[in-house]
């Protein structure tokens, strides 16, 4: 079966770094396109960045373009979340997401907490 399993969040002071890791099985990793997205408490989950299979094109939500890098290895079915110039407003469960046949499937999510 499809397991995202995401690490690497925190605890973080504003302008601060973390690196999130969202590692998968159950199908193959080299064929999808990855996601992650984010919800922050009483809001809606969000879109935060993508990446494609092919030629690793990266799509980002305009909140955090230029500070967050997405990226892929797929010798470890692995993908990655950089985020630089972290701000109190990023502070979020983040999910990994793929897309495999009609369904969507996340992970169990990582706390980002950046305090002011």
């Amino acid at each position: 079966q499809v397991l995202l399993v995401e690490s690497g969040g925190g605890l973080v002071q504003a302008g601060g770094s973390l690196t999130l890791s969202c590692t998968a099985s159950g199908f193959i990793f080299s064929n999808y396109g990855l996601g992650w997205f984010r919800q922050a408490p009483g809001k809606e989950r969000e879109f935060v960045a993508a990446i494609t299979w092919s030629l690793g094109n990266t799509y980002y939500a305009d909140s955090v373009k230029g500070r967050f890098t997405i990226s892929r290895d797929n010798a470890k079915n692995t993908v990655y979340l950089q985020m630089n110039s972290l701000k109190p407003e990023d502070t979020a469960v983040y999910y990994c997401n793929v897309k495999y046949g009609s369904n969507d499937y996340w992970g169990q999510g990582t706390q980002v907490t950046v305090s002011s």
